[in-house]
């Protein structure tokens, strides 16, 4: 009998984990707790988040043997899902809710990490924008971030509205969700 011959590795994390579980840390110790919702979801949600008809967030892939009307098409976004977390709280007399989503988003062409955050309660604007400065601060990012007060999205207050800009490059949106 011989021993294999290899080197032995170290174990680990990947540097994409590291940085997720980086951002979990920040938005948790703010007090957000996590939430997943379907992947699935209804067409008629883009009416409800007045997305116009050519709004790349429509493109979604549409389920050949649907549940339902409610589960036949991918989403390309988390925000339907967490406002319906939200609506369910708030139904259910929660008073102060915080939930966070962080998922890839595969539908689309360009496949990233998103993070969604959802609030209500004892918080405002400027607290979920001091938790977007926290988690550019921990992950090591201390160029020059602006703030545009008009995202242009039309799910958004018109003037409760802010795209995220770091170095010259949108990254982000925040705002209070439209009437």
């Amino acid at each position: 009998m011989t021993l294999p011959k290899s080197s032995a590795t170290r174990g680990g994390l990947s540097d994409k984990l590291i940085l997720e579980n980086q951002v979990r840390d920040v938005v948790e110790a703010y007090g957000f707790c996590e939430g997943m919702t379907f992947s699935f979801e209804s067409p008629k949600v883009y009416d409800k988040l007045n997305l116009g008809q050519e709004d790349d967030l429509r493109k979604s892939i549409v389920i050949a043997n649907p549940l339902g009307e409610d589960y036949s098409v991918m989403r390309t976004s988390a925000l339907g899902g967490m406002l319906s977390s939200l609506a369910v709280n708030y139904n259910r007399r929660n008073r102060d809710v915080r939930l966070y989503e962080q998922l890839p988003v595969t539908e689309l062409p360009d496949e990233r990490v998103q993070l969604t955050l959802g609030a209500y309660g004892q918080v405002d604007f400027y607290d979920v924008k001091g938790v977007l400065e926290e988690i550019f601060n921990r992950l090591g990012l201390r160029g020059k971030t602006e703030y545009c007060p008009d995202a242009g999205k039309a799910f958004l207050h018109p003037g409760r509205q802010a795209e995220v800009f770091y170095e010259g490059r949108a990254v982000a949106y925040l705002g209070e969700v439209h009437p």
